[in-house]
């Protein structure tokens, strides 16, 4: 599990802009080096090994990768497979996305990753639940208080260019196949 790794890629295949076909994707990442590369849903979520490259270097590596095939800049989060399972683990399992429960993760970027980002979110607690975990925001709100929530209010702001935002079900289903990957 040393050498696994997710990359998080923000802002693709929204409101038809930065398309990138997955299977495109898969290849660009195997052309970069990397191996035992899948994809998950169209809004970029890939799985690789990376032999034995220390984690820094894979963002830059996987960002130029995206350009050269694609030519679209985009800001790529890389996780550890251990880091990115401590982050889903911190999730209450009774949090869930359905008909009555919007349930997210933001992903954040280095540069913001600190308790201290709460203080930015514009949390009102009789709507929001959220954590700080390293690595990421998780919220949640019922879908009836969703134009209440806090979380409506980060989108235009500078923590919203600082995160990429994955439902709990697709977090949930990534840990499932890091778990079959390794």
């Amino acid at each position: 599990m040393d050498d696994t790794y997710i990359a998080l890629l923000r802002g693709i295949n929204v409101g038809g802009n930065n398309k990138i076909d997955m299977k495109a994707l898969k290849l660009a990442f195997e052309q970069a080096g990397f191996t035992a590369v899948k994809t998950y849903i169209n809004s970029g979520n890939i799985l690789f090994k990376s032999g034995h490259l220390p984690k820094k270097e894979l963002g830059p590596i996987t960002e130029n990768a995206i350009l050269e095939h694609f030519g679209l800049n985009i800001k790529v989060l890389i996780y550890a497979a251990k880091e990115f399972l401590s982050i889903a683990k911190a999730l209450p399992e009774n949090w869930v996305n359905d008909k009555e429960m919007k349930s997210d993760v933001l992903f954040l970027w280095e540069e913001v990753d600190d308790e201290k980002v709460m203080e930015q979110l514009q949390l009102k607690p009789e709507v929001d639940q959220v954590i700080y975990v390293p690595g990421a925001i998780l919220w949640t709100v019922a879908r009836e208080n969703v134009a209440k929530s806090g979380m409506v209010k980060i989108v235009g702001t500078d923590i919203y260019r600082k995160v990429t935002i994955r439902n709990i079900n697709t977090v949930r289903k990534l840990v499932s196949l890091i778990e079959n990957l390794t």
